[in-house]
């Protein structure tokens, strides 16, 4: 697999589940959406679970001891929840989203083009699997996080087309830019990192995952924006307790 894989399969799937959504109109039942969703949260949940065992990893345990990594990831969490509900990020992402909805409500035919735009867009390219996959992309360590999300996007862009046209496929451009973006950011700055803030910001961001997983399965409502603070603070806690050793 080459780097960028994961934002490539994203953009086809947002394509070609927004052009399946156009031909097959409001005859998904909704029965049948929920059912694919709760698919989606659980393997969200197994990826998660795979990402959080790497706080026992080698690496880690070599550059801040035994028995630091857990606490690590911990603080960087607790930090990050602080950070980013005293920030309110989840609300503001929220907020902005309800305000473009408004904005181009009523506006006739032109405000549904608009809507079938702005909706999906927010939704692909808003949220923890877009920076946690696009970052593990371009870091080497795979494209897995991003594929199934574009599973997961590919769906949405069946239900989003069959309800609010064919604007939808616009939201793909958005998906390319943003991702492609943040791969290549984290395959040019990756040597920056070594291999524990790595897995530091792995082992954090799968707890995230794990988070994402139980919304998706309506089990809890955990408001995971506000947790991303802490994938910035990971490698940080790594750096300074190591060099405190």
């Amino acid at each position: 697999m080459f780097i960028g894989l994961g934002t490539v399969a994203n953009v086809v799937t947002v394509a070609a589940g927004a052009g399946l959504g156009l031909l097959l109109g409001d005859r998904i039942p909704e029965r049948t959406r929920h059912t694919i969703t709760d698919v989606l949260g659980l393997i969200t949940m197994v990826l998660g679970i795979s990402s959080a065992l790497t706080v026992s990893s080698a690496a880690m345990a070599d550059a801040v001891g035994p028995g630091a990594p857990m606490l690590i990831v911990l603080g960087s969490l607790l930090f990050g929840a602080v950070v980013g509900s005293g920030l309110r990020l989840e609300d503001r992402l929220e907020g902005a989203a309800e305000h473009l909805r408004r904005r181009f409500a009523g506006a006739g035919e032109a405000g549904t083009f608009v809507s079938a735009v702005v909706t999906p867009t927010l939704l692909f390219c808003v949220g923890p699997l877009t920076i946690l996959g696009s970052l593990s992309d371009g870091l080497g360590r795979g494209a897995d996080q991003l594929l199934v999300k574009s599973v997961l996007d590919g769906f949405a862009a069946i239900a989003f087309a069959s309800s609010l046209g064919w604007g939808v496929l616009f939201s793909a451009v958005a998906v390319g830019v943003l991702q492609g973006g943040l791969t290549l950011a984290a395959f040019l700055l990756g040597d920056l990192f070594s291999a524990a803030q790595i897995d530091a910001l792995t082992a954090t961001g799968g707890v995230i995952l794990i988070g994402l997983g139980l919304r998706l399965l309506n089990v809890k409502s955990i408001p995971v924006g506000d947790l991303l603070p802490a994938l910035v603070v990971a490698p940080i806690l790594i750096e300074v307790v190591a060099a405190l050793r």
